[in-house]
């Protein structure tokens, strides 16, 4: 008898370890087996057959359904893979078809649906709120109104949405004991002859449990959620989102419409969510985070890459704690808070508390209210190669102790960095909008040991420890500001050119950048930058180097060209020609 059970655990073992892979079709049934001649219906009922190492393949179609991950895969190679089917177009939203409207006067339309339309979570009656959050004056809904696939404008009142239609239309939603009333304006359109969608659903593929590691999520179109706001002190849901877990990758989706955030590398909830708005109260949920397991055993190590993220009104991608030891990678992130119906302090094309040995390299980062906020804790830090114009600023360093490098980047939107930090290096960059120097800084934030999540002290911001080395400026980006901080700041190589002028412009799919007036430059010899020539930063003493302790290679331009002594010109890349040179500059094969 022990033999035959020894025998069949060893069957066992050897079937579950046997990668399957499950398939759903829009017109499957989730009674089904899910064989690609039986497919399921659902990629939730999916979700919950999948065991680690299986593939859960999504066929052609629009899945309205919010994907909970029951179960994550034991290791990198053992994870379990959500993935669209070849060539084929997927989307997974947040939103539902709503057709009965009945004209009301002008290009205002009107619904009613019963509660019970939308379960246990109606979005027009969810009020978006939290830590730093700011309304304006008014009331914000998680909820959305879609004409073809882009969204209405939320009125402020019930009055607004009856008068004459603005440049973007608006809609007003009230909710009642039995029904939900939801007005809209369609100029000059019949509601009913279009497709017209609204949030039912908070989150679009987000794990209701936290620890669900090694998730792959592949090729899909990911759309329409009514996502709460996202503070850095409460459980941080997007669109999309790792839920305090492990090892996911995140790849070739397309993520759009959330009505916050759209991928989240963030925060677990607890009880203290949206109740600790302060500098103290961040200390605090970083205490008890790392009594929550915040360590690189089991959180973070996360992959963002190859990505569209837009039209997301609070981040394109947000992350408080969750996304240590990360790669966010070669995205295209625009249109992020473009709207500003509402304001805050969390808003970016790239959010994030406790950067800890990341690395933001090769993204493309356009009309934003900001391209890329370190706030609290970046600590080997690494932000290389990224475009980034048309923002209202670029970069934002905040409370910061380093090390962090900032390298080679092209940055040309009209404010450069605002700096609230120290033990930076910048270095390589292009860089033609305004740096006005260092800013102190008396709040006392967290320092970590090297490459840990280990608490190794608190200390104020002096200002200053930047160092600038071979970048390429204009004089709006002059480091005067620099040069009488409270700590040194090394510099050497940089050029300044007094008519410096950039344009970056598309043509179908392809970025090119056009440099004009690059005459009347001044600046210094340039040198090779490497670790040691960084030296150690003055307030926690840690030198600039990889994850790994190795020293950090910053020879490697945007291009993935190797400079050498004998051509090491300033700036991210080596320019050829004369003024009105065209350069590629996304995408760009590295």
């Amino acid at each position: 008898m022990k033999k035959l059970v020894f025998l069949l655990s060893i069957l066992f073992a050897l079937q579950s370890s046997a990668q399957q892979i499950i398939h759903v079709a829009v017109n499957g049934n989730d009674h089904n087996p899910g064989t690609k001649k039986k497919p399921l219906r659902s990629i939730n009922a999916a979700a919950v057959l999948a065991h680690p190492g299986d593939v859960v393949m999504v066929h052609k179609g629009i899945y309205r359904e919010r994907v909970d991950p029951q179960m994550g895969g034991v290791s990198d190679k053992k994870r379990i893979i959500y993935e669209a089917a070849p060539e084929e177009d997927v989307e997974i939203s947040g939103a539902e078809q709503i057709k009965n409207w009945q004209k009301v006067s002008g290009d205002t339309w009107r619904v009613i649906l019963p509660n019970s339309f939308f379960g246990s979570f109606n979005p027009y009656n969810d009020l978006i709120h939290g830590d730093w959050f700011n309304g304006k004056g008014r009331q914000h809904h998680t909820g959305a109104v879609y004409l073809n696939g882009d969204w209405l404008d939320e009125a402020a009142n019930f009055e607004d949405v009856l008068q004459s239609t603005p440049t973007v239309p608006l809609w007003y939603a009230k909710v009642d004991d039995n029904t939900t009333t939801i007005w809209a304006q369609f100029k000059n359109t019949d509601p009913n002859a279009q497709n017209v969608e609204i949030n039912v659903r908070k989150t679009v593929f987000y794990p209701s449990k936290e620890g669900i590691h090694y998730i792959t999520v592949r090729g899909f179109k990911l759309t329409k959620a009514a996502t709460p706001w996202a503070p850095p002190t409460a459980e941080q849901m997007g669109l999309i989102g790792t839920h305090w877990s492990k090892g996911w990758v995140i790849e070739n989706n397309t993520v759009t419409y959330s009505r916050c955030s759209g991928i989240s590398l963030g925060k677990y909830g607890d009880e203290w969510d949206n109740k600790a708005q302060s500098a103290e109260g961040y200390v605090g949920t970083i205490n008890r985070a790392e009594e929550h397991g915040w360590n690189g055993d089991n959180i973070g190590h996360n992959i963002v890459r190859n990505n569209i993220i837009a039209h997301c009104e609070q981040a394109g991608i947000v992350g408080s704690l969750g996304c240590i030891f990360s790669i966010v990678t070669g995205n295209e992130i625009h249109d992020i808070h473009v709207k500003r119906l509402f304001t805050g302090a969390e808003m970016a094309a790239i959010k994030f508390h406790g950067s800890i040995d990341v690395i933001i390299a090769h993204n493309h980062i356009y009309r934003s209210i900001l391209g890329i906020w370190l706030d609290w804790m970046a600590q080997g830090t690494r932000v290389t190669a990224n475009l980034m114009h048309d923002n209202n600023q670029d970069i934002f360093v905040e409370v910061d102790h380093g090390p962090f490098m900032i390298d080679n980047n092209i940055m040309l939107s009209a404010f450069t960095m605002y700096d609230h930090s120290e033990g930076g290096a910048f270095v390589h960059n292009l860089a033609l909008g305004k740096l006005p120097g260092p800013n102190p800084d008396q709040r006392k934030t967290p320092y970590f040991k090297p490459h840990s999540t280990t608490l190794a002290g608190f200390k104020d911001i002096p200002g200053g420890d930047i160092r600038f080395y071979n970048n390429v400026l204009n004089p709006k980006a002059n480091l005067n500001g620099y040069k009488s901080a409270k700590q040194l700041c090394p510099m050497g190589g940089n050029i300044t050119a007094d008519s410096l002028k950039a344009h970056v412009y598309d043509e179908n799919g392809t970025w090119y950048l056009e440099l004009n007036g690059t005459g009347n430059a001044v600046g210094e010899q340039q040198q090779l930058v490497t670790s040691t020539m960084l030296g150690k930063v003055l307030g926690i003493g840690l030198p600039f180097e990889n994850p790994d302790g190795s020293s950090r290679d910053i020879s490697i331009d945007y291009f993935g060209n190797k400079r050498t002594a004998a051509f090491n010109l300033p700036g991210p890349f080596s320019l050829k020609g004369k003024d009105g040179t065209k350069i590629k500059v996304w995408p760009v094969k590295y």
